[in-house]
């Protein structure tokens, strides 16, 4: 039993000088455009989690953006604390009115304005108040997954070309249906593929699920006996995945609210119908009935 809570308490160490510098990452704007937070665990808390769509210098992919502003790859709220916990994703191809920009996908409020203009979009267009946000860099996310020792995916066949595929410097993805046991670059493979040669059929909503069920393993291998091994090598790697308003103390205090109410069944805002944009680009819409009832099932989850 002294070697588990020693165990535990090294990896909690860990954690904390890896993330030292962690809440100095996100930009005064960011900070300013959140509410203010209740107390964790006792007072529900939205944190808003943002993956950036910048690709890695090198690649060949045509138009793929590697510095400056890049638009959200993926985006979801969590509410967790006060006896709550629900999680609600938004298709990054919703239409949503940006704040000084008119209509266009919520995604391109992340390249307008970062964090700060994704915070202030979603807060007009959900009607909630947003306590926290985090960032993904998706360029350390393999390394987490990794530290991992890997995850277990279930799904059907994929077989998707990411930035180009291989012959473009991207990556090729290929997985065979059932459960497959992946590594980190085939999980940020898999988080961004949109277009699967093997179901036509699949979409951004698929891609939303499939990284649910991503998250969902990592959570998985993270209550394993296996994980918890790796613990110290996983609280090493996860801060450096991440940009965020908290620094070491506030990401575990999510952590242990997460940990005591958990953080609920996935849901996804699906869209219904679609729209020209002024650009002449197409999205897609949700009806404002619809996703009220969406918001308020978040609220009281």
């Amino acid at each position: 039993m002294l070697a588990v809570i020693g165990w535990i308490v090294l990896s909690l160490v860990i954690f904390a000088f890896s993330a030292q510098f962690l809440q100095d990452q996100v930009d005064g704007k960011a900070k300013a455009a959140l509410s203010q937070p209740g107390l964790p665990i006792v007072s529900p808390t939205n944190v808003l989690i943002l993956g950036s769509d910048l690709r890695a210098k090198g690649t060949k992919e045509p138009g793929a953006a590697t510095s400056g502003p890049s638009r959200s790859d993926s985006i979801q709220l969590m509410r967790v604390g006060g006896g709550h916990g629900s999680k609600l994703s938004i298709p990054r191809d919703t239409v949503v009115d940006i704040p000084g920009y008119g209509l266009n996908k919520v995604n391109a409020a992340y390249a307008y304005g970062g964090a700060a203009l994704s915070i202030r979009t979603l807060r007009s267009y959900l009607g909630i108040e947003i306590n926290h946000v985090i960032v993904v860099n998706f360029d350390k996310f393999p390394d987490l997954v990794d530290s991992m020792g890997g995850i277990d995916f279930t799904g059907g066949c994929v077989i998707s070309k990411i930035n180009g595929g291989f012959a473009n410097g991207g990556y090729t993805l290929r997985l065979k249906a059932g459960t497959t046991h992946i590594n980190g670059a085939q999980a940020l493979a898999l988080a961004r593929t949109r277009k699967n040669e093997c179901n036509a059929a699949d979409n951004d909503l698929t891609r939303v699920v499939n990284q649910q069920k991503i998250i969902n393993a990592m959570r998985s291998r993270l209550h394993a006996p296996l994980g918890f091994i790796r613990w110290p090598l996983i609280a090493w790697s996860a801060p450096q995945t991440i940009s965020s308003d908290m620094g070491a103390a506030g990401l575990l205090g999510l952590a242990a609210t997460i940990g005591v109410s958990g953080s609920g069944s996935p849901a996804v805002l699906k869209p219904d119908g679609a729209v020209t944009l002024p650009d002449g680009g197409a999205g897609l819409t949700v009806s404002p009935a619809y996703r009220e009832r969406q918001v308020q099932k978040f609220l009281d989850g």
